[in-house]
């Protein structure tokens, strides 16, 4: 499964980049004894190597908040995906306990900086695309209590239904990934700045990460 990018979007980023992949048969639970402990583990690596102060510049960091700006977004108050999690794990405060998929994918997130979209695949209909949101378009993001009507400037990922994502922050709550979930399609968000090896070793590690814990079979 692809998503088929926009002329528009690839005439203002012609240097956007994404990554798909798919991981079917999973066996999604709550929580895991293993997963939590490897989640330690990442956790201290995650200590050892980053500064809070200067998180803000990292090369990749930094390029998804010249994006977020480019598109309208404070990235001060809407933080890119990664940045997020690294700053949770920096001021001592627990990383979310979603899901073993959502977990093992938030821990590979973190250790390579980059964000990742999941989505149920039987929740899927049609071809995907990447574009800009229509004026008053309404989108429903997981965690949140009624939709927001979406200004035209944000760029989206739709199926030939609905709205999937806000590229790249925010998924939306109709097909996300559960417990009940078998076949997972993920997308690596790349954006300028982000070179395509980056995305790659994001894609290997966080297969390697998800299998680990939910097994299944990754695929291309």
């Amino acid at each position: 499964m692809t998503v088929t990018i926009s002329e528009e979007i690839r005439k203002d980023f012609p240097d956007l980049r994404i990554l798909t992949g798919r991981v079917e048969g999973v066996r999604i639970e709550k929580s895991s004894v293993e997963l939590e402990e490897f989640k330690r583990r990442i956790i201290k690596e995650i200590r050892e190597t980053y500064n809070i102060e200067t998180l803000k510049d990292r090369p990749i960091l930094r390029a998804y908040r010249d994006f977020f700006w480019r598109l309208g977004v404070d990235p001060t108050k809407t933080r890119p995906a990664a940045e997020a999690l690294i700053r949770r794990v920096l001021r001592g405060k627990p990383l979310p306990k979603i899901n073993t998929f959502v977990d093992a994918y938030n821990l590979a997130s973190m250790k390579t900086e980059i964000a990742i979209a999941t989505f149920d695949i039987d929740e899927l209909n049609g071809e995907l695309t990447m574009r800009y949101a229509r004026e008053g378009e309404e989108f429903l993001g997981i965690g949140m209590s009624k939709p927001v009507k979406l200004s035209g400037r944000e760029i989206v990922i739709s199926d030939e239904e609905k709205l999937l994502a806000i590229y790249p922050y925010r998924d939306a709550e109709e097909a996300k990934v559960t417990e009940k979930t078998r076949d997972v399609l993920l997308i690596f968000c790349g954006v300028p700045g982000i070179p395509l090896q980056r995305l790659t070793e994001a894609k290997k590690l966080t297969f390697d990460f998800v299998t680990r814990f939910c097994g299944g079979i990754a695929w291309d």
